[in-house]
């Protein structure tokens, strides 16, 4: 069963929100200088390094590489590194930032079906109301673009981050389901998955990368070890600890964050839809998880 939040907990939340929500500001950065599966690849692999790396100094141990083990492995380390980076690094060429973190907050509407089928999560009728409020903002997010998919690639692009959201929502349930195993080395092992199947696909499509803009060079670093290797600690500890569906409640500051540095870093101007469906996502994520925003104000007193 669930345990409840802890303060840790909630700070966690506060750092994934705004380190997540500045992500996809840096992606865009980064993407001025290398293609997209470069992108993903440079940061999974340098988030598997260093989370190896923290894994041997802290010498926590291996699991018991069992059939049902490894399938939770590979499950989640596609899942929640791989195909999510890929998507994500692709659609940010055609779509601002502030899509793609906007489209993040469209995760915990996926979440909340799949825990109520897959886990100790259940669904309830309020819980309904706020995925379907949520589906409609994500319906005005793409707008018009769904309707001109083959005449441009922002559709796609589109497309590509919410499919991006899935795939989290997807990777969150199965980190909740996964045999006990310590979350530094859960997450470590998940991004060294991912960095092996990204590799091959950099390779074959855009070749071996090199430094040829600092800006965009520097944006790989960070995204390697602050949103990937960090992030991934914590969103681990947050899930194993509280459950995948608290984990959703950082998705509430990931679309306001991405939209705060798209406007002041990147100068991205967003039509009026953005809003609106970012007002409707939210107002669906407040009905959805209203008790865990109410052990908040408890919590706060």
């Amino acid at each position: 069963m669930t345990s409840p939040p802890t303060p840790a907990n909630w700070f966690s939340i506060f750092g994934l929100g705004l380190i997540w929500g500045g992500t996809f500001m840096v992606v865009s950065i980064a993407l001025t200088g290398f293609g997209p599966l470069t992108v993903a690849c440079a940061r999974t692999s340098l988030g598997a390094l260093a989370l190896l790396t923290l894994m041997g100094v802290l010498r926590r141990p291996l699991p018991q590489l069992d059939r049902r083990m490894l399938k939770y492995l590979i499950v989640i380390g596609l899942m929640n590194t791989a195909l999510p980076f890929a998507l994500l690094s692709w659609g940010q060429q055609y779509v601002p930032s502030a899509f793609a973190g906007i489209s993040m907050a469209a995760l915990p509407l996926f979440v909340l079906p799949l825990a109520h089928i897959f886990s100790d999560e259940k669904l309830s009728p309020r819980k309904l109301i706020g995925v379907c409020f949520g589906f409609c903002g994500a319906i005005v997010l793409i707008g018009p673009g769904v309707l001109r998919i083959g005449t441009g690639m922002e559709p796609l692009g589109q497309i590509a981050c919410l499919m991006a959201s899935l795939s989290y929502a997807i990777s969150s349930v199965m980190t909740r389901r996964c045999p006990p195993i310590d979350s530094v080395t859960l997450a470590a092992l998940t991004l060294l998955v991912g960095a092996s199947a990204l590799i091959p696909a950099m390779l074959w499509f855009e070749g071996v990368p090199g430094w040829t803009d600092n800006r965009a060079g520097f944006a790989i670093l960070f995204l390697g070890l602050i949103p990937t290797a960090l992030a991934m600690q914590l969103r681990v500890f947050v899930i194993r600890s509280a459950g995948a569906v608290f984990m959703t409640l950082v998705n509430y500051q990931v679309p306001l964050w991405s939209v705060v540095f798209g406007a002041l870093v990147l100068n991205e101007v967003l039509p009026l839809r953005f809003f609106v469906a970012l007002g409707l996502i939210l107002f669906g994520l407040t009905v959805s998880q209203w008790r865990s925003l109410s052990q908040l104000r408890k919590s706060a007193r």
